[in-house]
């Protein structure tokens, strides 16, 4: 199809295309049957074959620089592939109801991962090298050049399996935990709930839980309990399924704890985030109990019910923000502090990158999918015009600059561990929450801004946490006997309980909010990262405030994104005077959150 129809609204969808934008991505493909599609598959299936028959067994015996070579080829092939797979991927998130988006991305990573049987010998094959012979490889210039992907790689060398096993765990991944996810996201998409006398996507539902009117608020509140109770034993099922599916996995390959293979993909030690886990929990009593128990009373209730977490504070009118205005406010916080990161998030709105109309069948939440280098990322999110879906904006938009900017990295190194891809994110909302807040001269008006910063910063560190806890006893439990859906949420209520505090009263359909959060489904432990990212921030931005050269510390954050995934988080980290490995680092940015409170309060 032409190229400015790459994507529609449906007839007579609320708004129309002049409203909110959506994606043209036609810079990927023209649309599932472009003949692009089916001429990449054969070339990189053709390629992937000869590529095998050339270097398979043979990786040891070559120099620097014609293993330099190999890995040139390896990547782009695999960023043929990636391209593929990533409007494949685009295309079902814009409709998850659509039967024929579904059948599309289930063909496109069959065929992928049959083309990837022929390239998963590389990997493997590298990290059986030994180390000085590697070494001795890496003194040629053009292989040195891939150091850091080497070094990534090698983390996994302790937990490799046979080259038999790894294929076979690769072509059953498609039926496996691709399908069952795949499952839970149909599920969703098709679900309508009724609030009052609308009937509304499980998205558009969730969103009524921050509306002004209580009774809108608990009626969302039960009608999504009452959906979820609609598919308890399926939803059950499935995290039983994945998650014995990964004991069975971390077993194999030796992994210590349900969240090991998770930090080494992070490029993160366990003991980092024990200690973030640790001391988030320590902090719920100074933190999330203490400012519920102050929102109650603002409320004036005695208690608050789940459905009054995100309720507006009064005299938070919570004015409707345009999209346009919307734009404004983030292009000029981020031009604000470089005018670099401005002209990296500018081409999202001028070009059509970003997908943020509200339609039935549409991935509810947010991302941004760096899709490949040679390309440009997109970015999805639903927006309803109020001030949270402002700090999604600009949320979403820091991670697309950060892929913007690492892509000149390639394929291969452009990509972050998710605790320094949630860094770029959380800190460009910080930059868009100041700039607001700066602007704002009425006191009423500023403290309702800090309040919603705060329940902001709880959701993103204290509840990410407790999600955290969630998954990490739920794994655990699981290793014994298979979970009823009951005792899931009797383990979601108790760490609720903890983390939420007794400003809260949970009737009985909280039990079952577990069952809409994706990210256990999709990415099982990848919830600490916010909360990673968030502290981190906080104490990043509190040496930016400190910085008596503005414009220094914004080149060496530009410095920080460009280096994409070539750098860990230690020496990134080390030009601004920081270490997540200190004891006392987490507490740093806890007391930023911590400090908010003390002027509410106040």
């Amino acid at each position: 199809m032409p190229k400015s129809e790459a994507m529609r609204l449906p007839d007579g969808f609320a708004g129309g295309a002049a409203a909110l934008p959506v994606w043209d991505l036609g810079d990927l493909y023209a649309g599932p049957d472009d003949a692009r599609i089916t001429q990449d598959l054969a070339a990189a299936t053709s390629e992937a074959q000869a590529f095998e028959a050339a270097y398979k067994g043979g990786l040891a015996v070559l120099s620097g620089a014609a293993l330099a070579a190999s890995v040139a080829d390896y990547e782009r092939i695999e960023e043929r592939l990636g391209r593929v797979m990533s409007y494949a991927q685009l295309l079902f998130s814009a409709d998850q109801s659509d039967a024929a988006a579904g059948k599309f991305y289930q063909t496109m990573s069959e065929r992928v991962t049959v083309i990837s049987t022929h390239l998963l010998f590389f990997t493997l094959e590298i990290n059986r090298m030994g180390e000085t012979i590697l070494a001795e490889k890496l003194t040629d210039a053009s292989l040195a050049r891939y150091a850091p992907w080497f070094r990534d790689l090698r983390v996994f060398l302790p937990h490799q399996l046979s080259d038999e096993i790894e294929r076979l765990l690769m072509e059953k991944e498609v039926t496996g935990h691709a399908a069952w996810s795949r499952l839970f996201d149909e599920t969703t998409a098709a679900m309508r709930l009724r609030v009052g006398a609308e009937e509304l996507t499980l998205s558009a539902a969730l969103n009524k839980l921050s509306d002004p009117d209580r009774a809108i608020r608990e009626a969302a509140g039960k009608a999504v309990g009452a959906a979820m109770a609609g598919h308890e034993k399926m939803f059950a099922l499935i995290t039983n399924t994945l998650a014995k599916d990964k004991e069975i996995s971390d077993q194999w390959r030796h992994y210590p704890a349900p969240s090991s293979a998770r930090n080494r993909a992070n490029m993160v030690e366990d003991e980092v985030v024990a200690a973030l886990s640790e001391a988030v929990t320590q902090a719920y009593a100074r933190l999330s109990h203490r400012y519920y128990a102050l929102k109650a009373k603002w409320l004036g209730l005695e208690r608050l019910e789940h459905w009054d977490r995100n309720a507006p504070l009064p005299g938070d009118a919570d004015r409707h923000v345009p999209w346009a205005q919307a734009q404004e406010m983030v292009l000029s916080a981020y031009g604000g502090f470089s005018p670099q990161l401005a002209e990296a998030v500018q081409p999202f709105f001028a070009r059509n990158w970003i997908d943020a109309a509200l339609r039935p069948g549409k991935s509810g939440g947010a991302f941004a999918h760096p899709t490949v280098p040679s390309a440009h990322p997109y970015v999805l999110m639903n927006y309803h015009g109020r001030t949270r879906d402002v700090m999604t904006l600009a949320h979403e938009l820091g991670h697309g600059a950060h892929q913007v900017l690492a892509g000149g990295q390639g394929y291969l190194m452009s990509g972050t561990p998710l605790t320094l891809a949630e860094t770029a994110s959380v800190f460009g909302e910080m930059l868009t929450f100041r700039a607001m807040l700066e602007a704002e001269t009425d006191p009423a008006r500023r403290r309702v801004m800090l309040a919603q910063k705060v329940e902001d910063m709880l959701n993103t560190v204290v509840r990410q946490i407790a999600f955290y806890q969630f998954e990490l006893r739920v794994h655990e439990e699981r290793r014994g006997d298979e979970l009823l859906p009951a005792r899931i949420g009797e383990i979601w209520l108790d760490v609720q309980r903890e983390s939420l505090g007794p400003a809260f009263n949970f009737s009985e359909e909280y039990r079952l909010f577990w069952a809409y959060v994706p990210h256990f489904i999709h990415s099982p432990f990848y919830v600490y990262a916010y909360a990673f990212g968030d502290c981190l921030v906080n104490a990043l931005y509190a040496v930016y405030q400190e910085s008596s050269d503005k414009a220094a510390f914004a080149a060496q954050y530009m410095a920080m994104l460009q280096a994409g995934g070539t750098r860990r988080h230690k020496d990134l980290l080390a030009p601004f005077g920081l270490d997540a490995g200190r004891p006392d680092f987490w507490a740093k940015g806890l007391d930023v959150i911590a400090g908010f409170i003390d002027e509410l309060e106040a």
